[in-house]
């Protein structure tokens, strides 16, 4: 299984509004993409960074599934996500496959 992950350090002050609108709006905009099968939210209770930190992963069977999200919808939906909330959050993405 591959992974993609976004990173989101975010102001403390926006957490709740942010959440609600990663679960009604960008979540549905990721999955609705087709690319992947399911996502998991987490919350990094040990960040050293100042501020709130939370995983969004979004699941998916192969690398180029992902890959072609990243080439198709992934810029665009990730740049409404830091225009929503500019200068309010931090965002990176990482790629992972489960190995075990």
């Amino acid at each position: 299984m591959i992974i993609l992950n976004e990173t989101v350090i975010l102001d403390q002050a926006i957490q709740a509004e942010w959440l609600e609108w990663v679960k009604t709006i960008h979540i549905p905009a990721v999955i609705g993409t087709g690319y992947f099968s399911s996502h998991r939210i987490l919350n990094i209770l040990n960040s050293p960074n100042e501020g709130v930190t939370y995983c969004l992963q979004y699941h998916t069977d192969s690398i180029d599934k992902c890959t072609a999200f990243e080439q198709t919808e992934g810029g665009h939906l990730k740049n409404i996500h830091l225009k929503k909330f500019e200068n309010k959050l931090v965002l990176f993405e990482s790629i992972m496959q489960i190995v075990d």
